[in-house]
């Protein structure tokens, strides 16, 4: 594992229980953003299987589960603090430790997967990287839905959460993602990019794209 990748397994295993207690539910995200999930989950069979790429605490699983039982729920995130987390809001969901980069799963997996703001630590220039391994594991036609903060550039962390971190966080415009995604053979469907709110630093970008089918 690269530095990069180290640090920021170090510093969300510090803010874990912190994130989990600020963050515990959906409810901060705007409603076109539950829109852009609520679009995805919509359209998926009974029983299919999903991948939460880069789960943190369980939230978005956690949502999943209330929204649709039957779904059979798989979460992978780099940080095992966050995944302790996680296994206290989603206890009956299959929960792995990994790097987005190199997903322990076989081909063609899941039927979807959702990246909800798990690439804001990705350089633009390593998200190719990321997505393949997400084709990887997706079916044909497999819709995968990736959540990110709009700009260009980073910044470092030193405070989150309460707690002293040294972290990257990267900005990435639409045309960046969806360029990163159509390398990675994913079809762009729909993308979304809101205005910032008042508690947020920067416009807010949701791409939905599909696995190419073969």
């Amino acid at each position: 594992m690269d530095e990069r990748r180290e640090a920021t397994r170090i510093a969300y295993d510090t803010v874990a229980a912190a994130y989990a207690a600020a963050l515990p539910d959906l409810a901060y995200e705007a409603p076109l953003d539950r829109a852009m999930i609520a679009e995805v989950v919509r359209e998926l069979p009974e029983g299919a299987s999903v991948l939460d790429a880069g789960c943190g605490t369980g939230r978005l699983l956690a949502h999943l589960r209330a929204e649709r039982p039957s779904l059979h729920l798989v979460g992978v995130d780099l940080s095992e603090g966050m995944l302790e987390q996680a296994s206290r809001v989603a206890s009956d969901v299959e929960l792995v430790g990994a790097d987005l980069a190199a997903l322990p799963f076989a081909d063609a997996r899941f039927d979807a997967v959702m990246a909800w703001y798990s690439v804001i630590h990705t350089p633009a220039e390593d998200l190719s990287e990321v997505f393949r391994e997400i084709a990887r594991v997706s079916t044909s036609g497999a819709p995968v839905l990736v959540a990110f903060q709009v700009g260009s550039g980073e910044r470092t962390v030193r405070r989150a959460y309460g707690r002293d971190v040294n972290l990257t966080a990267y900005l990435h415009t639409p045309s960046d993602v969806a360029s990163a995604l159509e390398a990675a053979d994913l079809v762009i469907q729909a993308s979304l990019v809101r205005s910032p709110r008042a508690t947020e630093a920067h416009s807010q970008a949701v791409v939905l794209a599909r696995k190419r089918v073969s």
